[in-house]
């Protein structure tokens, strides 16, 4: 059975931006292709001095994703709680999330992106 629900380590082998983004843009869709609903994705929040950077263009390109409407919408970690109407909606694209070790962590290493 195919899993809606993935996860991503970005950081894994400490890359440059470019290369971080261009991992990004293959696992889009690469999971898109599989079916996959909710994409969750590690890209660290600074504290080795790359993985705030990565973080910050990750986000940027994200943004011009849901603009052109190629994602549906993404959810910074540090915003992922049952209080925020966008985990919601998330949840009703893949229930797993419920159970996600993340979830009211407000982790900001990680992004999840709803497909």
């Amino acid at each position: 059975m195919v899993s809606n629900f993935r996860e991503v380590n970005l950081e894994q082998g400490m890359p440059f931006v470019d290369e971080a983004l261009r991992r990004l843009t293959h696992e889009l869709g690469h999971s898109s292709h599989m079916g996959v609903k909710v994409l969750k994705i590690i890209h660290g929040y600074g504290s080795s001095g790359t993985g705030g950077r990565i973080r910050i263009e990750v986000r940027k390109y994200l943004d011009r994703l849901k603009q052109q409407g190629k994602i549906k919408a993404y959810i910074p970690g540090e915003s992922f709680s049952i209080f925020q109407e966008e985990t919601r909606m998330a949840f009703q694209f893949c229930d797993a999330l419920r159970q996600d070790r993340d979830l009211d962590r407000h982790n900001n290493g990680v992004t999840f992106i709803v497909l």
